[in-house]
């Protein structure tokens, strides 16, 4: 089963842009890691540095969260 949150690269970030010719190129930079909610589909505000940081915020929020099981009660069979 995919667990709720999973850590993704976060965007990059643009450093600078310089003009060659008739085309513009942009030095990025990683920006990090975020957290993805797989429940609501969206990223998560706060952006790690680290993977670890990023791995160890996804833990906890794993543990915090009720499993889907809990979240719709059964079907009653008669």
């Amino acid at each position: 089963m995919l667990p709720r949150f999973v850590i993704v690269p976060a965007l990059p970030v643009e450093k600078e842009s310089y003009r060659k010719g008739s085309r513009f190129y942009a030095k990025t930079v990683s920006g990090g890691f975020d957290i993805y909610d797989n429940k609501k589909k969206l990223r998560l505000k706060p952006t790690y540095p680290a993977k670890e940081l990023a791995e160890a915020a996804c833990e906890t929020m794993n543990r915090e969260s009720r499993p889907l099981d809990e979240l719709f009660t059964p079907l009653r069979t008669c």
